[in-house]
C-alpha cells in the first residue's frame, strides 16, 4: 500500500476544522488534534489520524457526544471521579489530567479516574502533560476486551496500556506501552495494508495462532473468541502471566476504581463506556527535586552509554525515539497510507471540508 507525506501544519488544521465541524468547541478541536498528531509525530501510526474513521463512526452512531458535559461525581483533596457522559476521550482526559496536576501542586499527589469515556489516543500524551510541569505522571485505560488471559481463548481484558513519565535532561523518560503484545490499532494498520500479522501476536476463535488481522478484528467486534496475546505471548514459560497480570492491574485501577465497566463488559468497540486513570506526583514530596532530576538524568545517560551488544550501535531510553521522530516528521511530513487519505476525504466531506483545500491533489 502506498504511503504519502502530509505536512504537519496542514494536517493539524484539517483535524481541528473537522472536529469543529462535528460540533466541538474550537479549543476542544485543538486539543483533540494535538493528541492525535502527537501520535503521528511520535511514529505511532496506529493512534494518529488513521483513527479518524473510528471516531467518525462513533460520533455518527451517537456513542461519542460532541456536546457532552462531563460531571465530577466524587472528589477529595487528592482525588476525583468524573463521569465523562460519553465525551470524546481526548477532551475529558485532558481535563482529568490537569485536575490531577492541580491537586498534586497543592498536596503532592493527585489521582483522577473517569468512567463512561471513549478512546483517548496515546496514554503518553497525558503523562507528558505532567512532565512538562516538572511532575511524574501515570496514566492507564481499559478498552474493549481484546486480550486473552494466559491459557484462555476468549478476550477478557483490554489492551490496557501503562504510561509513565519523569522529567530528566536532556530528554525526559517517557514510557507508554500496551500490556498486550501489540495494541488493536496495530492490527488495523496491518488490515489496511492487507499484510499478514507476525506469528505470536494474536489467536483465532479456537485460541490458535493466526496471521489474519481482519479475522481477529471481526472476532473481537463480534465477541466470537480469540484476540491479542498479553505481553509474554501464550505461555507462562515466555512470561505470558506477567502481561496478563499487568492487564488485570490496569483494569482494577481504571474500571474498578472509577465505578465503570470492566473490559469484558465494554461494548461498541469501547465507545462510550471505557474508564481511565490519571495520576500526577510532585516528586518534591520525597526531597530535593533538582537532585532527583539530576540523578534520574545520570541513570538514563548511564543506560545509553552502557556496553552495546555485538552489531548494535545505540541503546535508547524511553522517549528518545519519539522525540527524534517528531523532529523528522515536522521537517518531512506525516506518513499516511492511501486508505487513510481516502477516509479523510470521505469524512471531511460529511462536515463540508474539502481535503484538497488543505493538501492539494495528493493521490493522482
Amino acid at each position: 500500500m502506498a504511503y504519502y507525506k502530509l505536512p504537519e501544519k496542514a494536517t493539524r488544521k484539517f483535524v481541528e476544522d473537522l472536529y469543529e465541524g462535528y460540533g466541538f468547541t474550537r479549543q476542544q478541536a485543538i486539543d483533540i488534534a494535538d493528541v492525535l498528531l502527537m501520535a503521528d509525530l511520535y511514529g505511532i501510526e496506529s493512534h494518529g489520524i488513521q483513527r479518524l474513521i473510528r471516531y467518525h463512526d462513533g460520533i455518527q452512531e451517537g456513542l461519542i457526544c460532541p456536546k457532552a458535559e462531563p460531571v465530577i461525581t466524587h472528589e477529595t483533596k487528592l482525588s476525583a471521579v468524573i463521569d465523562a457522559k460519553m465525551a470524546m476521550g481526548q477532551v475529558v482526559s485532558k481535563m482529568a489530567m490537569q485536575m490531577a496536576i492541580d491537586k498534586a501542586k497543592e498536596h503532592g499527589f493527585g489521582a483522577v479516574v473517569v468512567n463512561h469515556s471513549n478512546h483517548y489516543g496515546i496514554a503518553g500524551y497525558y503523562t507528558r502533560m505532567a512532565v512538562e510541569q516538572d511532575m511524574m505522571g501515570f496514566c492507564f485505560t481499559n478498552t474493549e476486551a481484546i486480550a486473552i488471559p494466559t491459557n484462555g481463548k476468549n478476550a477478557m481484558l483490554g489492551t490496557n496500556p501503562i504510561a509513565f513519565g519523569m522529567p530528566a535532561d536532556p530528554t525526559p523518560f517517557l514510557y507508554d506501552v500496551a500490556t498486550t503484545v501489540v495494541p488493536r490499532g496495530k492490527l488495523e494498520v496491518y488490515n489496511k495494508k492487507g499484510a499478514p500479522l507476525p506469528m505470536g501476536w494474536v489467536v483465532d476463535a479456537n485460541g490458535l495462532d493466526t496471521t489474519n488481522a481482519g479475522e481477529v478484528i471481526q472476532n473481537i467486534i463480534n465477541k466470537a473468541g480469540g484476540g491479542i496475546l498479553p505481553i509474554g505471548g501464550s505461555s507462562e514459560a515466555t512470561g505470558s502471566h506477567k502481561g496478563y497480570g499487568l492487564g488485570a492491574i490496569v483494569e482494577i485501577l481504571t474500571a474498578i476504581m472509577a465505578g465503570g465497566v470492566t473490559s469484558n463488559h465494554v461494548s461498541h468497540c469501547g465507545n462510550g463506556d471505557t474508564s481511565e486513570a490519571f495520576w500526577a506526583i510532585d516528586y518534591g514530596m520525597f526531597g530535593d527535586k533538582a537532585t532527583m532530576r539530576k540523578n534520574c538524568s545520570v541513570l538514563l545517560e548511564e543506560l545509553r552509554n552502557s556496553a552495546k551488544a555485538e552489531g548494535q550501535t545505540r541503546i535508547y531510553t524511553h522517549g528518545e525515539k519519539e522525540l527524534e521522530s517528531t523532529q523528522e516528521k515536522l521537517r518531512d511530513g506525516l506518513p499516511a497510507n492511501e486508505k487513510t487519505i481516502g477516509e479523510m476525504q470521505k469524512i471531511g466531506a460529511t462536515v463540508g471540508i474539502n481535503f484538497e483545500d488543505y493538501f492539494g491533489k495528493v493521490i493522482d
